[in-house]
């Protein structure tokens, strides 16, 4: 289990935090996505950093990994309830970044429902 000193906010951001994750997870926001296509929408990362981040993703409840029996495997990359919960905030602080920081959004903005 990831150190929270006893705060939320610390554990969620505990979780989050890594150079790609924000990243993967926005873009799973916009549907399952196989390795492959990950990685081609994180231009940098390397395959073992990139399967590393999705694993504690994983065990963190925020990415389900489905894997198709297949000649080479299929792996599939989604979202959980959990993981999908953290779009609204995200948007929110991509919101914040803008107003506050001028740092216009780069990746597509997710739509509000």
């Amino acid at each position: 289990m990831k150190s929270n000193h006893g705060c939320p906010v610390s554990g969620t951001i505990n979780c989050v935090s890594g150079k790609w994750k924000v990243l993967a997870i926005w873009h799973l926001a916009f549907g399952a996505k196989r390795f492959a296509q990950l990685r081609d929408l994180l231009p940098g990362v390397s395959e073992k950093v990139l399967t590393a981040q999705l694993r504690q993703l994983e065990i963190d409840g925020i990415v389900h990994r489905k894997v198709k029996k297949a000649s080479p495997p299929q792996v599939t990359y989604s979202l959980t309830r959990a993981g999908e919960e953290l779009i609204e905030p995200m948007s929110a602080l991509c919101s914040w970044g803008t107003r506050h920081l001028g740092i216009p959004p780069s990746l597509p903005r997710f739509p509000k429902s």
